[in-house]
């Protein structure tokens, strides 16, 4: 029977009031500012990042009131027995409420170049791990009658990249998984729903010879004429994680300033 248990925020505190989210590659670029603003609507973030660097900075940029429901956890998503045990420790006490499958590596050169190790790396990282923290969040969302889950997949699903082979197929897997999904889990009040970022001045860009050259790519492509910010892509995880977005599953989001309109 599908069941909305909504959560109902007492003034001061914000929509995610009591939420425990589990949000992986969660100190990068687009994942930093989600972050905080999750925990500035009163969620219990799990920060899964393996980046010390970036999980530091995050450390120092949460403010102190809200420090105490941030859980920064610095782990290899390739370690697939460790991340089942870490969840499993997560998920021993209360459900977790909201899984974000948000991390990824994203390596560009042609396709013959690619090693199998490094297609295994690619999907390992970018659709596994999606898989492992589903699989241990949806026993308590499916006893609760309530959760959210948040795939990143890309713009890139659109063909306007080249080099970029494994990391395509990675995210078209996601998609794939967030149909399935949302198909498979709504009976029990859950909701799958994917998010498709544009062209976002991240590290990743860091592969792009003349960044001045694609910055004019990415202006011209797009409807709207800024570039993204990570404040776009938490505002779209947010509505995506609230009781407001209780009755929207299986869709694919895309958050780029009107590039893909399909």
């Amino acid at each position: 029977m599908n069941r909305e248990t909504p959560l109902t925020a007492k003034p001061g505190q914000g929509a995610l009031a009591g939420r425990r989210v589990l949000y992986t590659g969660a100190s990068g670029g687009l994942g930093h500012q989600t972050t905080l603003d999750l925990l500035a609507q009163g969620a219990e973030v799990f920060a899964l990042d393996r980046d010390h660097s970036k999980n530091e900075s995050l450390r120092a940029d949460t403010p102190p009131d809200v420090a105490a429901r941030l859980h920064l956890l610095e782990m290899d998503l390739t370690d697939q027995p460790a991340l089942t045990a870490k969840l499993a420790e997560i998920t021993a006490t209360a459900p977790l409420d909201v899984v974000i499958n948000n991390a990824a590596i994203y390596p560009s050169k042609p396709f013959e170049e690619y090693s199998d190790a490094e297609l295994r790396l690619v999907h390992q990282v970018n659709v596994e791990s999606a898989i492992v923290c589903t699989r241990a969040a949806l026993p308590g969302m499916r006893d609760q009658g309530w959760g959210r889950i948040i795939n990143v997949t890309s713009i890139t699903l659109t063909g306007g990249w080249e080099n970029l082979a494994p990391y395509v197929q990675s995210k078209g897997s996601l998609l794939g998984l967030t149909r399935a999904w949302a198909r498979e889990f709504g009976k029990w009040g859950i909701t799958c729903n994917a998010i498709a970022p544009g062209a976002f001045p991240t590290d990743a860009e860091k592969i792009h010879p003349d960044p001045e050259g694609y910055r004019k790519f990415v202006l011209d492509h797009q409807a709207v004429k800024r570039r993204g910010t990570p404040h776009d892509i938490a505002a779209a995880i947010l509505f995506l994680a609230s009781d407001g977005a209780g009755f929207i599953t299986g869709q694919n989001l895309a958050v780029d300033g009107g590039w893909n309109m399909g």
